[in-house]
């Protein structure tokens, strides 16, 4: 068989391939109706919202803190401005990003995924994280999950970030490293604690896993959680990576929060 004939039938292979899996979806979507990612109603895909939750959904876009991410009110000195906080004291990381605010809106999207198992959401989340994260992803090595501590992640099934993690992957065409950090001590819940004791607790709970060190000198290394509170958790999990040679640590969540109100929630509502 001439090697024109090999590309041939190895397309059609594909083609074949694409309209099964169209074929398997459209079958699924007849038995179970694809329901929208924040309220449950159904939509026409799977992976998308409905048109109300769609329009309360505060999506985060410039202008923000080139640092952090968090969003401003007005451009206040173009796209290298910094907030308060990441002037007074920059963060262990190099830049985070966030798809959308943490408010009243998109609480039930995270609590939905994160621990009411709406694992379906996955790959539509990851597509916002693909674009909101859009120039972190240019110049990485590496994506990287905040990992579970493992009684955490027996109880909850999966992790979040790791899932978010693996079909951003996918549709980057960068390299995923699931197991690179460890938790190695389960820590207390985050909800309560001030800036300063989410700090001191999450303080040395991360650490590269043993086998797959060798993967972080030199590397250039982007992050996945779900939320951004005040990023120690984050900043945490950038500590251990730059003590261990990383050139680059960035940051991408779903959500961050923005006032004070949304603080609040995550602290009665969420687990670190």
């Amino acid at each position: 068989m001439e090697a024109g004939d090999d590309t041939a039938t190895w397309q059609r292979a594909r083609q074949v391939g694409r309209g099964l899996r169209a074929w398997m979806a459209a079958a699924l979507d007849l038995v179970m109706p694809p329901r929208c990612m924040a309220c449950g109603v159904e939509v026409d895909r799977t992976g998308a919202l409905c048109a109300a939750c769609w329009q309360r959904i505060s999506f985060i876009a410039a202008p923000h803190c080139a640092c952090c991410g968090l969003p401003f009110d007005y451009d206040s000195g173009g796209k290298d401005a910094l907030c308060g906080a990441c002037i007074a004291k920059p963060p262990r990381f190099d830049r985070c990003r966030s798809v959308f605010a943490y408010d009243e809106a998109t609480r039930p999207l995270i609590l939905g995924f994160k621990h009411g198992d709406r694992t379906e959401n996955a790959p539509g989340l990851a597509q916002w994280l693909a674009r909101a994260g859009g120039e972190l992803l240019r110049d990485v090595d590496l994506i990287v999950p905040v990992p579970l501590h493992r009684w955490r992640l027996f109880r909850r099934r999966f992790n979040q970030s790791a899932l978010l993690a693996a079909h951003l992957g996918r549709l980057s065409g960068r390299v995923v490293a699931p197991d690179l950090l460890v938790r190695r001590r389960a820590t207390a819940r985050q909800g309560g604690l001030t800036r300063k004791g989410r700090a001191r607790n999450v303080a040395g709970a991360f650490t590269p896993h043993p086998a797959h060190a060798g993967q972080i000198k030199g590397a250039r290394i982007l992050l996945i959680d779900d939320v951004f509170t005040t990023g120690a958790t984050v900043g945490e999990c950038a500590r251990v990576l730059r003590r261990a040679g990383a050139v680059r640590v960035d940051v991408l969540t779903l959500a961050r929060v923005v006032k004070p109100v949304a603080m609040q929630a995550v602290e009665a509502e969420s687990a670190p």
